[in-house]
Parts: structure tokens; sequence; C-alpha cells
């Protein structure tokens, strides 16, 4: 076995390297504290593993993401959300008998308990839907108490939280619930629930279906990023799969994670505003005194490039193609990543167009609205969560997640009684 050695005060110690199936190498350092006294330091864990994974394998210098591995080309052009949600969470593709039953069972438990539907009755109309989305998550055990049955309670989450999004999107614009029906797909299902109403039946298209099956494999999983991490943090606690999936939802909320889609469009959107001049921000993005950033670029784990965004570009092109549609904002994102993938600027940084930088032009597409674009993430992740929160609770070796830290404030000092302060 392999081993790393260490010398602090002149003392020298060996510590244990661990290599994974695809040759990632890891020096454990789970007894550092207490061989040595000392803790590492990594401020945004970039460095550090928190735990072996047997579900996704991501190579940023090469541009390579395997689910189960399995090549995310492969599944993007072959493969149906659901089969690919069972993939990630069973570590097997599902024969036809298994994919049929999983199929039936997710549309069996796409309806919410009745009693929900009060709640969102209470939510403010302004309420953002990823809001809305964590809440009822995180309501769903009041409701179904059932958590020892962990395969039911699965299907519940993966089903609901569709039905959830389409109802929280109904609410926000006023228009009366559209339940799910049994005799549509999962991913027809949730198109006809948000655009569906009792004046105009949705005839659901094939092909805004098929993009938004593309959309959702893509996103399944990505190892541990933040919202997956905290999913594993929460989870730890021996937390439900509700609660640890409610508290990914959270994460994934923010601008700097799931939120990122919803930036591009919005940047997009100011560039065409202003005439559609994008190399004027271009050369903002390179002034240093200017606070404009590029959103869309780079990653912090692709130092080449991020293969979802290859092909949702791909799907872009096909999809705006078949459905007739000029977006004046497709145009203006393909002058850009044209200038990040020639300007020396750009490449030198490594700043190559991700998964975001196309997502959100499908999105429209599609007619989701941009505060819909983050729930949209959460669909697609949440069977990714689901395997993580498994595989974890599965491990004998599980333990309560703990962080250390360095100490930077005050020291001791005295208390003064309010009377005595200056």
């Amino acid at each position: 076995m392999a081993t790393a050695k260490l010398i602090l005060d002149g003392k020298e110690y060996e510590l244990s390297v661990i290599e994974g199936t695809e040759g990632e190498k890891a020096i454990d350092i789970s007894n550092l504290r207490n061989q040595t006294g000392y803790i590492t330091m990594d401020t945004g864990y970039a460095n550090t593993g928190s735990c072996k994974s047997a579900i996704t394998f991501i190579d940023g210098e090469k541009g390579i993401l395997r689910y189960r591995g399995y090549d995310i080309e492969d599944l993007a052009a072959n493969a149906r959300f659901p089969e690919v949600a069972y993939l990630l969470i069973y570590n097997h593709l599902p024969n036809q008998a298994e994919l049929s039953e999983w199929r039936r069972q997710l549309t069996l438990h796409s309806l919410v308990h009745e009693s929900m539907l009060n709640f969102f009755d209470h939510f403010p109309p302004t309420a953002h839907p990823m809001s809305i989305l964590s809440a009822m998550v995180a309501s769903l055990p009041a409701f179904y108490p059932d958590m020892d049955n962990v395969d039911v309670n699965i299907m519940r989450v993966l089903a609901k939280a569709k039905t959830i999004a389409a109802i929280s999107y109904k609410k926000s614009i006023g228009e009366p619930v559209v339940y799910p029906r049994t005799d549509y797909s999962y991913m027809a299902n949730f198109l006809r629930m948000m655009f569906a109403t009792p004046a105009e039946p949705y005839e659901v298209s094939e092909v805004l279906e098929n993009a938004l099956n593309l959309l959702l494999i893509v996103h399944a999983d990505h190892e541990q990023n933040c919202s997956t991490s905290t999913v594993r943090m929460v989870g730890s606690s021996q937390a439900s799969l509700f609660a640890s999936i409610s508290a990914g939802i959270c994460a994934l909320s923010g601008p700097l994670h799931g939120g990122a889609n919803q930036a591009v469009i919005e940047m997009l959107e100011k560039i065409h505003k202003d005439g559609g001049d994008y190399k004027k921000y271009v050369n903002m993005a390179k002034d240093k005194t200017s606070n404009f950033r590029l959103m869309g670029f780079g990653h912090r784990v692709y130092k080449n490039f991020d293969p979802r965004a290859k092909i949702l570009k791909k799907a872009c092109d096909e999809v705006l193609a078949q459905l007739g549609v000029k977006d004046p904002l497709l145009d203006i994102a393909k002058n850009l990543e044209e200038i990040a993938l020639s300007d020396e600027f750009f490449i030198e940084r490594k700043l190559y167009p991700n998964v975001d930088f196309y997502s959100g032009i499908l999105y429209r597409a599609i007619g989701i609205p941009t505060n819909m674009f983050t729930v949209m993430f959460a669909l697609g992740r949440i069977p990714g969560w689901i395997a993580h929160w498994k595989e974890m609770h599965e491990d004998p070796s599980l333990k309560i997640h703990r962080p250390r830290q360095i100490y930077t404030g005050h020291r001791k000092r005295e208390f003064v009684p309010v009377w005595q302060r200056p």
C-alpha cells in the first residue's frame, strides 16, 4: 500500500494513500488530529475528499462526466430521465420489467396529499418557487410518516417534487391547479401541469418533452457539489430523506450554484437591450476596474470543457430549429462563446462555457419562466441527492459530519456589567 510521509515539529508521520477505480489518489488524514494535534486548512474544501462514492466520476482536466460508469453523452443520447434516476439510485440500468414498474410507481405517487394544497394558498404570490419547493418537501414527513419504507419514500419525493413545482407556478400566476394523469410520461405530466388551463388544454410537444428530458439528465448528479454535500451533511445526522433533500434545495437556491443559469439569461437580456453589442461586454469583463462579470463561463471542476455544455449547445440549435423559434439571446450567446474559445484572456484562465450557459435558453424555448430555472435544476438533481443519501446510509462506517475550524476571534475576556461599560 502506498503511503505519504509528513514531518511536523521534527517528527515523522506515515499516512495511508487511498486510490479510486479511476486512479484518483487521496492522502488519508482521518487520524491526523489524534496523531499530531493538527488539522488541515482547506477553505471551500477544494482539496478535501469528504467520502468515498461509487455514483459519479468527473475528470475536470479531460472533460469527463460519468454516472455509475456511463458517459453522460451516451445517457443523454439514449436514455430517459426516469431510467437515469433508477441507474443513479440503484447502481444498474433497469431491465424492461423493472423500468415499467418504476415508471408506474412514479406515476402513482405523483399526486400530493390534498391537505397540502392548503399550504400553497398561504404563500404570498411573490414567494420564490424554490422557497415553496423546499418548504413543501420538508413537510412531506408530516403526511407520509412511514420513514422506514425507504424505497417508497424515494418514489414519493421523485414523483411529488415535479407536482409541487408545477403547483407553485400555477399559484404564483393565479391559475387553478392541474392534477397529474396516469396516462402521461414523467416529462409530459410536468409540462401539462405547468401549462394546461381549463380554457386551453395543453398539447404536449414531443420536441419540448425531449428537450426537458435532456436538461434533467445532464443535471442529475455532479459529485460532491455544494448541494450534494449539504444533503450528505444533513443526512449524516440520520435526518430523513425528505429533510435532507429539502436542505439540498436550499443550498441549490444560491446564485453561485443553481441560480447561475438565471444569471446567464439576465446577462444576455441586458446585452440584448443594450443593442446586442457583446464585444463591449467582453471588454468590460477583461477590465479589472469594471465590476461586470460574464456569467456562464468557467467551472471550479472543469478545466478543459464542460461536457454538459456541449450537449446543450447542440440541443439548443436542434430544438429552436424544430420549433421555428429565433431567439436573439442564442445569437449573443454563440458570439460570446466564439470569443471565449479564441481569445487568449479566456483561454489562459480556462474560462470555457459551462452547463448554465445554454440551459437557460432551452428553458426559455420550453416556456419555463426565469424564476423557475433553479426549480428545474432541483428536479433534475433530486435523483443524485437521493443516491448520495442512500449510499451514505448504507455505509456501516457512517459518522455524523463535524468539520473543524481555526479560531481567529478574541482570546479570553472578562465580562463587564452594563453600567460599567464606556
